[in-house]
């Protein structure tokens, strides 16, 4: 006897991830982060009006920036065990609003005393320093992880466009209101911060309350578990040396070849929005972008900043030195966000602000070694020399980096096909 047949069940997949932007959590985190980054490229161009209007001596406004990496780079390693230890959230709402009470005194300060700046600024780059593995944690608390490198490629877009705009909308506002009121405009921004994000739900595998040991035990126990990573050690020495003398170099030799050779300022300036430019397109790529071996892919994009210091030796076309700064912006992206995607996968929830606490305190703490030592070196050696040794390191540093095991595919646990 004949049966009517059954109709077959369709096969469905499972649903299509929701895009991260539709998320309202993270839109608030993204807000805040926008926020933060606006205020901190704003500042050291409104403290050089605040030179260009008499306000501020060079040697004050060199005074004042020193003291705020200053308290960066305290605060960054503090920042990172406390967000450990408490509430991320709370730790960027109290890291924010010490950023915010810094621009009232720093306005007070202005034209009337410098100590009070220097101790406003010292502050302002604590309440930064503070705020960045708070925000790298909070990230991975609020997005899921199949999300989450759509989420970093969000936020480094945020921090480039924030590169772009700061320093304009401040040129801008320049125009109808003076210095001290700018001031008080990037406490704003810096309460927008503190005030915007919400609170992210507990990571999985995070450790239950402990009795807690001293900060200095705790960072040296970030320390031990960014050691259990040996990709992450590889990368953070790469990416430490391509800052330190690539990124460092190039921003000295760069004006100097803008006048010398070229005789003109604007290759200076369209290069450097070249870079932010292609770092803006490195993170759209890599918003989708799944590369087989991530790692790898990252590494190589790493070493693409080594043509920024190499089109500076040779005697080009300066489209050639725009070129090579983009390029040098989409591979510092390509590098980045996976970067950042893997270090929040594979570092213990409990310690992962600890570890990016120690990624922010090598890769920002040796810049500025960096700056101080290439431009006595240009003096001595000449400038093609010194660019030739720096764009050898940044080309050397990450393949070298891709050969350390678990580099392939930035985890603990090697891929198919990976020794």
């Amino acid at each position: 006897m004949a049966t009517t047949p059954v109709p077959a069940t369709p096969k469905t997949g499972p649903p299509p991830a929701r895009s991260v932007l539709r998320d309202t959590a993270f839109l608030r985190l993204w807000a805040g982060t926008t926020a933060s980054g606006l205020a901190t490229w704003a500042l050291p161009f409104v403290l050089g009006l605040a030179v260009l209007h008499r306000e501020l001596g060079a040697a004050g406004l060199g005074l004042v920036l020193a003291a705020r990496t200053a308290g960066f780079l305290v605060a960054v390693a503090v920042g990172g065990v406390l967000a450990d230890r408490h509430s991320r959230r709370t730790v960027v709402l109290w890291s924010a609003l010490a950023a915010a009470s810094a621009a009232p005194l720093l306005a007070l300060g202005l034209g009337r005393s410098l100590l009070v700046m220097t101790l406003a600024a010292a502050l302002a780059g604590a309440g930064q320093g503070a705020c960045r593995p708070a925000f790298q944690a909070l990230t991975a608390e609020v997005v899921a992880a199949d999300r989450r490198q759509q989420a970093n490629a969000a936020m480094t877009m945020a921090v480039r466009t924030s590169t772009l705009a700061g320093p304009t909308l401040t040129a801008l506002l320049a125009a109808f209101v003076d210095v001290g009121t700018l001031l008080l405009g990037i406490g704003l921004l810096w309460l927008v911060a503190a005030l915007l994000p919400g609170h992210g739900a507990p990571a999985v595998g995070s450790a239950a309350p402990a009795p807690r040991a001293s900060l200095r035990a705790e960072f040296v126990d970030g320390i031990r578990e960014a050691r259990r990573h040996p990709w992450f050690l590889a990368g953070l020495g790469a990416l430490t040396t391509v800052i330190a003398l690539g990124y460092s170099a190039t921003s000295v030799a760069l004006p100097l070849i803008s006048r010398d050779r070229y005789d003109a300022g604007w290759v200076m300036a369209a290069a450097m929005t070249a870079y932010t430019v292609g770092a803006l397109g490195g993170a759209l790529v890599t918003a989708r972008r799944r590369p087989r071996s991530p790692g790898w892919s990252a590494f190589a994009g790493l070493a693409v900043y080594g043509f920024a210091p190499l089109s500076l030796m040779l005697p080009v076309h300066p489209a050639v030195v725009i070129a090579a700064y983009v390029l040098a912006g989409i591979g510092i992206e390509l590098f980045n966000v996976p970067w950042f995607t893997a270090t929040q996968r594979e570092v213990a929830p409990d310690k992962l602000a600890r570890v990016s606490s120690l990624d922010f305190l090598l890769s920002y703490g040796f810049a500025p070694v960096g700056l101080a030592l290439i431009a006595p070196a240009i003096d001595t050696f000449g400038v093609t020399p010194v660019l030739a040794v720096c764009a050898t390191a940044c080309f050397l540093a990450p393949a070298a980096a891709a050969l350390v095991p678990t580099a392939r595919h930035f985890g603990r646990t090697a891929g198919p096909g990976e020794r």
